[in-house]
């Protein structure tokens, strides 16, 4: 009797022992539950001196995967998202705002006519293959986007007014005066030239990586910054672990961060209070409150610099009628569509940019709801039967639009209450994105969250005819509007700049090239031990001074 007790009791410990074994197995695996759905990465810490385990790793969920590890040739925020951990800019801006701070620069000086810039350069700084930083590395990186045209650089014409060669570039010559100088020379005075190379677009890359091809250095980023990549999966993670060799002691606190793509909204919301991730953006605004009451999260909320809207491309008949646009504008119930999906959180949008912006034209009458204008307008050019369109919803959730989706259905419902037939269509992320480039939609759901803070970043930047193929879907353009961009481009004096901007947005009002919806406040849910997160305007957020308390 007394063998079979004993030997029942350590069959028992066996099986707790195995059960307990196999648990500890699962929490550290996949991050799949029993029914094979991905729930999130799950993470492990390291012991410290006095025994305590301390996290040491972030799982970032996010909406949708990167389109590429090259900032200088993307211009979406799921890239920027990552690469602004792995490269840096010769200036920063403010860890909460757009002001303008040293970087791979410690000093700049313009000169008094504004046409010459002198950059003092930070020494002692390696890139993550261990290149050094120095005026050279600069000037290679500057001669590369010049030399590049719209397709392989969309983002440099755009702020810098074309490439090497043609008549509106502004930089006219970038060149390294010694070791740790470079100057820029200017075709024309730039207002906001030192917040446009602050720009996550125009991080410093190491040259012996990008001169082995654009194609292989988008897979394979090296730049400078306090993470260095280590792992791309498509439409899976991205894994960047700290760079021992950082110029700057004691960052990152991290030792390695993953990005996880989670396009739908409910999974990623899900993963995060099971857990499997540690810190989720693009919250729907109806959770926001479910995430404040769980005493195992926290709530953040991303200063809003952004915009939310339809573009209609006006190459494409009847869109290239002015009346048809204003007519679209007038159908759509907007505040319908705040109530609806943003909680509050929210304004509706009557100008392509925020009003937190300088040079906001808070005098522009926005169109009201009103399908019964609408229909007088579509009767005024021959089309009072309707027609037929196809109607692009985001495949993915946006700080500006958490579900594109269900707004692309209300919108849908709002044009057929004035006869128009619209068949809403998607792409995959990075398909959408460039198909849309190339002026194939009728009309697109996308935004804009700013760069940089300045108004010339919204207008010029996204409704310029400079700007068309890049970041001007809609194929707009307008000479006069364009005249008055250039002007304020070269205005130093905030007052007339921004007298300019608001002449601007009139223009655009009337001529009705989008129909803007929202600027929202994004939101982001966290660990509630997660320290040291600070959610910046422009949706690119430097993670180095996280960690776990």
């Amino acid at each position: 009797m007394r063998k079979k007790k004993l030997g029942l009791l350590v069959l028992m410990l066996l099986l707790v022992l195995s059960t307990a074994l196999a648990a500890c197995s699962s929490d550290a695996g996949d991050g799949k539950k029993e029914d094979g759905k991905k729930e999130g990465t799950k993470t492990e810490g390291t012991k410290t001196e006095d025994g305590k385990n301390v996290q040491d790793t972030l799982v970032f969920g996010r909406g949708g995967d990167s389109t590429s590890l090259d900032p200088s040739r993307v211009t979406e925020g799921e890239s920027f998202k990552v690469t602004v951990n792995l490269y840096e800019t010769l200036l920063n801006f403010g860890e909460q705002d757009t002001t303008i701070n040293p970087g791979l620069a410690t000093e700049w000086e313009p000169s008094e006519d504004g046409l010459t810039y002198t950059f003092k350069l930070r020494e002692g700084v390696k890139f993550h293959d261990g290149t050094d930083f120095n005026a050279d590395a600069v000037v290679k990186n500057f001669e590369r986007w010049a030399n590049g045209d719209a397709e392989k650089f969309p983002y440099y014409s755009s702020m810098f007014g074309g490439f090497k060669g043609d008549e509106g570039h502004v930089i006219d010559s970038v060149t390294a005066d010694g070791e740790n100088t470079v100057l820029i020379k200017l075709t024309r005075s730039q207002a906001p030239f030192l917040k446009n190379i602050a720009m996550s677009m125009f991080a410093i890359a190491s040259p012996t990586a990008f001169e082995l091809g654009d194609d292989q250095f988008e897979r394979n980023p090296v730049g400078t910054g306090p993470f260095k990549f280590v792992e791309w999966k498509p439409n899976e993670t991205i894994t960047i672990e700290k760079f021992d060799d950082y110029w700057d002691e004691g960052l990152p606190k991290l030792k390695k961060i993953i990005f996880q793509s989670f396009p739908d909204n409910s999974a990623r919301l899900n993963a995060l209070m099971a857990g499997g991730i540690d810190l989720a953006d693009g919250i729907n605004p109806s959770d926001g409150k479910s995430i404040e009451d769980n005493e195992k999260l926290q709530l953040f909320e991303r200063p809003s610099m952004n915009v939310g809207y339809l573009g209609l491309t006006v190459t494409r008949p009847p869109f290239d009628k002015k009346e048809v646009r204003q007519a679209i504008n007038y159908a759509i119930d907007k505040q319908s569509i705040i109530d609806s999906f943003f909680e509050g959180r929210a304004n509706v949008a009557k100008n392509p940019m925020p009003p937190s912006i300088s040079g906001y034209n808070e005098d522009v009458e926005g169109y009201e709801y009103n399908p019964e204008k609408a229909k007088e307008l579509l009767k005024s050019v021959g089309l009072e039967d309707g027609f037929e369109m196809d109607l692009w919803a985001m495949p993915v959730p946006r700080p500006y639009m958490p579900d594109g989706k269900k707004v692309a259905e209300v919108i849908q419902k709002n044009l057929a209450d004035i006869g128009i037939t619209a068949k809403i269509v998607s792409h995959e992320w990075a398909t959408y994105l460039d198909l849309a480039s190339k002026g194939d939609a009728d009309a697109f759901m996308l935004g804009w969250t700013g760069d940089n803070g300045d108004a010339d970043n919204f207008l010029y930047t996204l409704l310029d005819k400079d700007t068309i193929g890049s970041n001007n879907y809609t194929y707009y353009a307008n000479d006069k509007l364009h005249d008055i961009l250039i002007a304020a481009q070269t205005e130093v004096d905030e007052e007339k700049r921004n007298e300019l901007y608001k002449e601007a947005q009139l223009i655009i009002h009337e001529d009705a090239p989008w129909v803007p919806l929202a600027h929202s406040t994004p939101l982001l849910g966290g660990a509630k031990n997660l320290s040291g997160f600070v959610p910046h305007p422009t949706g690119s957020d430097l993670l180095s001074n996280v960690e776990f308390k």
